[in-house]
Protein backbone atom coordinates (compact mmCIF):
# COMPACT_ATOMS: atom_id res chain seq x y z
CA UNK A 1 0.00 0.00 0.00
CA UNK A 2 1.19 3.46 -1.22
CA UNK A 3 -0.34 5.96 0.86
CA UNK A 4 0.44 9.41 -0.36
CA UNK A 5 1.18 12.21 1.93
CA UNK A 6 -0.01 15.35 0.34
CA UNK A 7 2.57 18.36 0.47
CA UNK A 8 1.15 21.57 1.89
CA UNK A 9 1.20 22.53 -1.99
CA UNK A 10 -0.81 19.93 -2.85
CA UNK A 11 -3.28 20.55 0.24
CA UNK A 12 -4.31 24.23 -0.82
CA UNK A 13 -5.10 22.53 -4.28
CA UNK A 14 -6.58 20.04 -2.86
CA UNK A 15 -8.79 22.44 -1.13
CA UNK A 16 -9.32 24.38 -4.11
CA UNK A 17 -10.67 21.37 -6.30
CA UNK A 18 -12.84 20.16 -3.56
CA UNK A 19 -14.39 23.17 -3.25
CA UNK A 20 -15.38 24.12 -6.79
CA UNK A 21 -16.99 19.75 -6.15
CA UNK A 22 -19.06 21.00 -3.93
CA UNK A 23 -19.83 24.41 -5.91
CA UNK A 24 -21.55 21.84 -8.32
CA UNK A 25 -23.21 20.46 -5.77
CA UNK A 26 -24.94 23.75 -4.65
CA UNK A 27 -25.21 24.90 -7.85
CA UNK A 28 -27.40 21.69 -9.49
CA UNK A 29 -29.85 22.07 -6.76
CA UNK A 30 -32.78 24.19 -7.81
CA UNK A 31 -32.89 21.64 -10.88
CA UNK A 32 -33.64 18.97 -9.03
CA UNK A 33 -37.33 18.47 -9.58
CA UNK A 34 -39.84 16.13 -10.81
CA UNK A 35 -39.68 16.07 -14.96
CA UNK A 36 -35.86 17.18 -15.25
CA UNK A 37 -34.11 14.41 -16.83
CA UNK A 38 -30.80 13.49 -15.15
CA UNK A 39 -29.05 13.54 -18.88
CA UNK A 40 -30.39 17.49 -18.54
CA UNK A 41 -28.62 17.55 -14.70
CA UNK A 42 -25.67 16.18 -16.76
CA UNK A 43 -25.50 18.47 -19.08
CA UNK A 44 -25.79 21.36 -16.79
CA UNK A 45 -23.06 20.23 -14.26
CA UNK A 46 -20.12 19.95 -17.55
CA UNK A 47 -21.30 22.99 -18.68
CA UNK A 48 -20.64 24.44 -15.44
CA UNK A 49 -17.22 22.34 -14.36
CA UNK A 50 -15.96 23.12 -18.00
CA UNK A 51 -17.48 26.50 -18.91
CA UNK A 52 -17.69 28.38 -15.32
CA UNK A 53 -15.36 26.49 -13.75
CA UNK A 54 -12.72 25.75 -15.83
CA UNK A 55 -12.13 22.06 -14.73
CA UNK A 56 -12.03 18.71 -16.14
CA UNK A 57 -14.88 16.30 -15.61
CA UNK A 58 -12.81 13.44 -14.01
CA UNK A 59 -15.56 11.03 -14.98
CA UNK A 60 -15.70 11.71 -18.30
CA UNK A 61 -14.47 8.80 -20.36
CA UNK A 62 -12.94 7.37 -17.44
CA UNK A 63 -12.22 3.58 -18.19
CA UNK A 64 -10.57 1.28 -15.56
CA UNK A 65 -8.82 -2.09 -16.91
CA UNK A 66 -11.84 -3.90 -17.96
CA UNK A 67 -14.08 -1.28 -18.25
CA UNK A 68 -16.25 0.67 -21.10
CA UNK A 69 -15.61 4.19 -20.93
CA UNK A 70 -17.93 5.83 -19.04
CA UNK A 71 -20.17 8.09 -20.52
CA UNK A 72 -20.75 10.57 -18.72
CA UNK A 73 -19.78 13.69 -16.65
CA UNK A 74 -21.59 12.99 -13.48
CA UNK A 75 -22.80 10.42 -11.74
CA UNK A 76 -26.89 9.87 -10.64
CA UNK A 77 -28.07 7.59 -9.11
CA UNK A 78 -31.74 7.16 -8.62
CA UNK A 79 -33.76 5.00 -5.84
CA UNK A 80 -32.55 1.53 -5.66
CA UNK A 81 -29.38 2.22 -7.85
CA UNK A 82 -26.43 2.46 -5.32
CA UNK A 83 -23.63 4.16 -7.33
CA UNK A 84 -22.32 4.53 -11.33
CA UNK A 85 -26.05 5.70 -12.39
CA UNK A 86 -25.37 6.35 -16.04
CA UNK A 87 -27.53 9.97 -16.82
CA UNK A 88 -30.29 9.83 -19.50
CA UNK A 89 -33.00 10.33 -20.97
CA UNK A 90 -35.84 9.19 -17.72
CA UNK A 91 -37.20 11.97 -16.12
CA UNK A 92 -37.57 12.02 -12.61
CA UNK A 93 -40.79 11.68 -10.74
CA UNK A 94 -41.95 12.91 -7.81
CA UNK A 95 -41.12 10.73 -5.07
CA UNK A 96 -37.60 9.78 -6.07
CA UNK A 97 -34.37 9.56 -4.27
CA UNK A 98 -31.21 10.91 -6.27
CA UNK A 99 -26.90 10.67 -5.82
CA UNK A 100 -25.31 13.06 -7.74
CA UNK A 101 -21.65 12.04 -7.51
CA UNK A 102 -18.99 14.52 -9.41
CA UNK A 103 -15.15 14.82 -9.32
CA UNK A 104 -13.51 17.80 -11.31
CA UNK A 105 -10.02 17.93 -11.76
CA UNK A 106 -8.38 21.53 -11.42
CA UNK A 107 -4.87 22.07 -11.87
CA UNK A 108 -4.30 18.64 -11.52
CA UNK A 109 -5.97 17.55 -8.55
CA UNK A 110 -9.33 15.98 -7.74
CA UNK A 111 -11.94 17.39 -5.80
CA UNK A 112 -14.54 14.23 -5.24
CA UNK A 113 -17.85 14.33 -3.25
CA UNK A 114 -21.79 13.31 -3.91
CA UNK A 115 -25.00 14.21 -1.85
CA UNK A 116 -28.41 12.96 -2.16
CA UNK A 117 -31.79 14.84 -3.68
CA UNK A 118 -34.98 14.38 -2.58
CA UNK A 119 -36.84 14.74 -5.29
CA UNK A 120 -40.52 16.51 -4.41
CA UNK A 121 -42.21 14.78 -1.83
CA UNK A 122 -40.60 11.48 -0.70
CA UNK A 123 -41.49 8.88 1.13
CA UNK A 124 -41.01 8.66 5.13
CA UNK A 125 -38.74 5.45 4.48
CA UNK A 126 -37.16 7.13 1.79
CA UNK A 127 -36.27 10.24 4.02
CA UNK A 128 -35.11 7.98 6.63
CA UNK A 129 -32.72 6.00 4.65
CA UNK A 130 -31.31 9.29 3.46
CA UNK A 131 -30.98 10.58 6.88
CA UNK A 132 -28.92 7.03 8.15
CA UNK A 133 -26.71 7.57 5.03
CA UNK A 134 -25.41 11.31 6.14
CA UNK A 135 -25.36 10.23 10.07
CA UNK A 136 -23.34 7.01 9.01
CA UNK A 137 -20.99 9.26 6.85
CA UNK A 138 -20.52 11.73 9.83
CA UNK A 139 -20.17 9.07 12.61
CA UNK A 140 -16.63 7.91 10.42
CA UNK A 141 -15.52 11.62 9.41
CA UNK A 142 -16.06 11.99 13.49
CA UNK A 143 -13.39 8.95 13.71
CA UNK A 144 -10.73 10.41 12.02
CA UNK A 145 -7.61 12.49 13.87
CA UNK A 146 -4.10 11.21 13.71
CA UNK A 147 -3.37 8.24 15.58
CA UNK A 148 -6.62 6.52 15.08
CA UNK A 149 -7.03 3.18 12.66
CA UNK A 150 -8.89 2.88 9.33
CA UNK A 151 -10.96 0.41 10.94
CA UNK A 152 -12.23 2.78 13.35
CA UNK A 153 -14.36 4.44 10.47
CA UNK A 154 -15.62 1.40 8.95
CA UNK A 155 -16.94 -0.09 12.57
CA UNK A 156 -18.80 3.46 13.48
CA UNK A 157 -20.62 3.34 9.88
CA UNK A 158 -21.63 -0.28 9.91
CA UNK A 159 -22.82 0.12 13.49
CA UNK A 160 -24.73 2.95 13.25
CA UNK A 161 -26.65 1.40 9.96
CA UNK A 162 -27.33 -1.74 10.98
CA UNK A 163 -28.51 -0.66 14.36
CA UNK A 164 -30.91 0.86 12.27
CA UNK A 165 -31.92 -1.62 9.97
CA UNK A 166 -30.15 -1.02 7.28
CA UNK A 167 -27.05 -2.67 5.59
CA UNK A 168 -23.93 -0.83 5.07
CA UNK A 169 -22.46 -2.16 0.89
CA UNK A 170 -18.95 -4.11 0.65
CA UNK A 171 -17.88 -4.27 -2.83
CA UNK A 172 -17.27 -0.06 -2.88
CA UNK A 173 -15.57 2.07 -0.44
CA UNK A 174 -14.06 5.24 -0.27
CA UNK A 175 -10.54 5.81 -1.51
CA UNK A 176 -7.06 7.77 -1.44
CA UNK A 177 -7.44 10.89 -3.42
CA UNK A 178 -5.24 13.81 -5.02
CA UNK A 179 -3.28 14.06 -8.17
CA UNK A 180 -4.94 10.17 -8.88
CA UNK A 181 -8.75 9.72 -8.70
CA UNK A 182 -8.10 7.07 -6.78
CA UNK A 183 -5.24 6.28 -4.55
CA UNK A 184 -4.46 4.25 -1.22
CA UNK A 185 -5.49 3.57 0.82
CA UNK A 186 -9.18 2.10 0.43
CA UNK A 187 -11.12 3.11 3.53
CA UNK A 188 -13.99 0.14 3.83
CA UNK A 189 -17.22 1.16 5.41
CA UNK A 190 -17.26 -1.69 7.51
CA UNK A 191 -15.06 -3.52 10.34
CA UNK A 192 -13.18 -3.95 13.51
CA UNK A 193 -12.48 -1.19 15.09
CA UNK A 194 -8.64 -0.89 16.01
CA UNK A 195 -7.67 -2.35 12.37
CA UNK A 196 -6.37 -1.13 9.31
CA UNK A 197 -3.53 1.39 8.59
CA UNK A 198 -2.83 4.56 10.89
CA UNK A 199 -4.03 7.47 9.90
CA UNK A 200 -1.47 10.54 10.54
CA UNK A 201 -1.36 13.93 9.36
CA UNK A 202 -1.67 15.35 5.38
CA UNK A 203 -3.39 11.93 4.45
CA UNK A 204 -6.23 12.55 1.93
CA UNK A 205 -9.48 10.42 1.37
CA UNK A 206 -12.88 10.22 0.81
CA UNK A 207 -15.67 8.75 2.98
CA UNK A 208 -18.41 7.30 0.92
CA UNK A 209 -20.74 4.98 2.81
CA UNK A 210 -23.58 3.10 0.87
CA UNK A 211 -26.06 2.13 2.83
CA UNK A 212 -29.21 0.13 1.67
CA UNK A 213 -32.44 -0.02 3.10
CA UNK A 214 -32.60 -3.90 2.69
CA UNK A 215 -29.89 -6.65 2.06
CA UNK A 216 -26.70 -5.51 1.29
CA UNK A 217 -26.31 -7.52 -1.99
CA UNK A 218 -25.53 -6.04 -5.10
CA UNK A 219 -26.04 -6.69 -8.95
CA UNK A 220 -24.34 -5.02 -12.44
CA UNK A 221 -26.84 -3.66 -14.42
CA UNK A 222 -25.42 -4.43 -18.56
CA UNK A 223 -24.04 -1.30 -19.13
CA UNK A 224 -21.33 -2.08 -17.01
CA UNK A 225 -21.37 0.64 -14.60
CA UNK A 226 -24.55 0.97 -12.53
CA UNK A 227 -25.03 -1.05 -9.45
CA UNK A 228 -28.08 -1.93 -7.73
CA UNK A 229 -29.53 -3.55 -4.66
CA UNK A 230 -30.27 -6.91 -5.28
CA UNK A 231 -33.41 -7.04 -3.76
CA UNK A 232 -34.73 -3.61 -5.21
CA UNK A 233 -34.76 -1.63 -2.04
CA UNK A 234 -33.62 1.75 -2.07
CA UNK A 235 -29.99 2.84 -1.51
CA UNK A 236 -28.25 5.94 -0.15
CA UNK A 237 -24.92 7.43 -0.40
CA UNK A 238 -23.14 10.62 0.54
CA UNK A 239 -19.64 11.38 0.15
CA UNK A 240 -16.86 14.32 1.41
CA UNK A 241 -13.35 14.26 0.66
CA UNK A 242 -11.16 14.91 4.28
CA UNK A 243 -7.47 15.60 5.27
CA UNK A 244 -6.53 14.73 8.36
CA UNK A 245 -5.19 17.49 10.28
CA UNK A 246 -2.40 17.73 13.41
CA UNK A 247 -5.60 17.38 16.17
CA UNK A 248 -8.31 15.69 13.68
CA UNK A 249 -9.84 16.52 10.45
CA UNK A 250 -10.79 19.18 7.41
CA UNK A 251 -14.22 18.39 5.79
CA UNK A 252 -12.29 19.59 2.18
CA UNK A 253 -15.77 19.63 0.33
CA UNK A 254 -18.12 21.29 2.46
CA UNK A 255 -19.81 24.95 1.04
CA UNK A 256 -22.60 27.19 1.60
CA UNK A 257 -25.41 24.46 0.36
CA UNK A 258 -23.89 21.58 2.56
CA UNK A 259 -25.62 20.39 5.66
CA UNK A 260 -23.18 20.29 8.25
CA UNK A 261 -22.45 17.62 11.09
CA UNK A 262 -25.05 16.68 13.21
CA UNK A 263 -25.39 18.42 16.19
CA UNK A 264 -25.49 15.09 18.59
CA UNK A 265 -22.56 13.75 16.58
CA UNK A 266 -19.48 14.32 18.68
Amino acid sequence: MNIILKTPEEIEKMRLSCRLAADVLDYIAPFVVPGVTTGELDRLCHEYMVDVQGCIPATLNYAPRGCTPYPKSICTSINHQICHGIPGDKPLKNGDILNIDVTPIKNGYHGDTSRMYLVGEVSIQAKRLCEIAFECMWLGIAKVRPGARLGDIGNAIQRYAEKSACSVVREFCGHGVGAGFHEDPQVLHYGMAGSGPELKPRMIFTIEPMVNAGKAAIRQMADGWTVVTKDHSLSAQWEHTVLVTETAYEVLTLSPGARGKPDWIA
